[in-house]
């Protein structure tokens, strides 16, 4: 077996179903061979693509995405969706093709040292040196992208390699890495302390993250809150984890979160934080958090736990089995009046963002209406600026599932992540929400959205220019405005021609819920123009 078959087989022993990438000559090799497999591969139409569309695949089928790409600028523009992945701890191989391995350092055509430019944000990374390491090294890597914290891992192998003949095809049942021994038990005498600090406990609060969602914990963890009525609030990572209309969820933290939310938090008196970062982004003042406060921090990772915030009571271990513990004890204690307090806060909710006029549509209400409207298990996703943090706050999470680009923020994000969910889900419900800004980033993958007749609906939040920067030009620049104006292109309607899509567009609230049935019903892929003021700026 020459390497370029070896590559194919473990993809299959991995149960691969996908492949998402971009071809070139120095990973030919490995996409010939892939012919005579089921294997399907899913052509972009640039490279940083295939890495989102991965991510969108693993979150929506709870699996690790796969994407390839040739060496040097083909390697190089994965980079930001690869550190994306790691950002918010998504499991991912990236495949890299190499120039011949005695090439390698002689700064030949196409070569690039990609191990090195991605080292501060894989998990762990392959240069394979010879072709009988492929099985090994493949089994390794999936080990290591879907256990512990999840998140990517890069092989880059020379053209040589997978042209060469590796001798006989064996794959690893087991992986055994003297280094790599993720913790997934909590320690049970750490797991007593979290139910003899709630017997005295009068105000506790549970934030969820991403963590939760990775670990698949969201029954275990819900029924550890309404076993004891523990109010729940969710980093943006962790937007999902509990449905909208239980009673104990009260909304989203952080700097975008909202207000009510945050206040719950800094005012209770133990905090459990379990699969989220204590960062700025989830934590206004990650180093005052523990003021006032026991903090318990449950996380797979050793190394989250105490960098940013030091905890009371820490907890290394799955998310899981560490709450399906918990579940096995008893607690006493009862938080009615601390519930009742947070009741009054969320009906005091503060509405002051500026009401869109009749000319345009309100982007909170149409974030709330669409989600309503979206089947139990459909898939939400969500871009990066004022449409992220419209969809954040007013989401209404059922059953089915949100993704958006947390840690990295990385613009674009939406539709080639929702083209991977769609490859996982086909039949799931698939949206994806952006602005005019975010849209033209990657508005050339709606041909593979096209060719591949992908049914998911796209959502464009349209005020003609980057509403995020304008807004913080607004608050922090004195009104001083520039390189926000995106001017009145592209025309939507032509570029739905363009690719043979249906076109909607809501224009104002009077018209919003028929064109929004119409984009929602109609069959196929649709581009939903929701024209929004372009002077209104959103409030948490």
């Amino acid at each position: 077996m020459i390497g370029a078959e070896m590559m194919v087989k473990a993809l299959e022993n991995e149960n691969v179903k996908y492949v998402f990438g971009y071809p070139g000559v120095s990973i030919c090799p490995f996409f010939d061979k892939l012919i005579e497999s089921e294997i399907k591969p899913v052509l972009v139409r640039t490279e940083q693509a295939s890495a989102h569309c991965a991510s969108g695949y693993a979150r929506a089928a709870s699996t690790v995405g796969v994407c390839v790409a040739s060496s040097g600028p083909g390697a190089t523009n994965l980079i930001t969706g690869i550190a994306t992945a790691f950002a918010d701890s998504i499991p991912m191989v990236v495949i890299t093709g190499q120039v011949k391995s005695e090439q390698i350092g002689s700064d030949m055509f196409q070569e690039a040292d990609i191990t090195g430019a991605c080292e501060s944000f894989v998990k762990y990374s392959y240069l394979i040196k010879k072709t009988s390491d492929i099985p090994r090294v493949f089994r390794e890597a999936f080990y290591i992208a879907n256990s512990g914290r999840k998140g990517p891992v890069l092989i880059d192998i020379p053209v040589d390699i997978q042209l060469s003949d590796g001798g006989e095809f064996f794959y690893p049942e087991k992986v055994s890495l003297r280094t790599y021994k993720p913790t997934y038990k909590g320690h049970s005498v750490q797991i007593k302390k979290v139910i003899t600090t709630l017997e005295t406990a009068k105000r506790p609060i549970l934030c969820v993250g991403g963590g939760v969602i990775s670990s698949g914990a969201q029954k275990e963890v819900i029924s550890f809150a309404e076993k004891y009525s523990i109010p729940i609030v969710s980093t943006m990572m962790g937007i999902g984890v509990c449905r909208s209309d239980n009673p104990l969820y009260i909304g989203m933290v952080g700097n975008n979160g909202r207000k009510y939310a945050n206040k719950a938090m800094n005012e209770s008196d133990v905090l459990i934080m379990v699969g989220a970062r204590v960062a700025d982004r989830a934590v206004k003042q990650p180093d005052l958090i523990t003021q006032n406060k026991i903090l318990i921090h449950i996380d797979i990772d050793p190394a989250e736990i105490g960098k940013n915030a030091g905890p009371s009571i820490p907890i290394v271990g799955d998310a899981k089995n560490v709450f399906a513990d918990l579940n096995k004890l008893e607690c006493s204690a009862d938080f009615t009046d601390w519930l009742n307090i947070l009741k009054g806060y969320t009906k005091t909710r503060e509405l002051s963002e500026q009401e869109s006029t009749d000319k345009f549509i309100n982007p909170r209400t149409f974030v709330s209406k669409l989600s309503e409207k979206l089947s139990e298990k459909a898939i939400y996703v969500s871009d990066v600026g004022q449409n992220q943090i419209y969809s954040c706050a007013n989401y209404v999470a059922k059953n089915g599932k949100f993704l958006t680009s947390g840690g990295m923020g990385t613009m674009g994000y939406s539709i080639p992540a929702a083209i991977g969910a769609k490859f996982g889900k086909r039949n799931r419900e698939v949206v994806a929400v952006c602005g005019d800004g975010s849209f033209q980033m990657f508005m050339n993958e709606l041909a593979t959205i096209k060719y591949n007749h992908l049914d998911i609906k796209i959502i464009v939040m349209n005020n003609n220019n980057l509403g995020m920067i304008k807004q913080y030009q607004h608050e922090f620049y004195a009104n001083r405005y520039t390189m926000y104006d995106l001017g009145d292109y592209p025309k939507l309607e032509d570029i739905a021609a363009a690719y043979e899509m249906k076109y909607v567009r809501a224009l104002n609230m009077d018209e919003l819920d028929g064109k929004l049935n119409e984009a929602l019903s109609s069959e196929g892929p649709v581009i939903f123009e929701v024209k929004v003021d372009p002077d209104a700026f959103m409030v948490s």
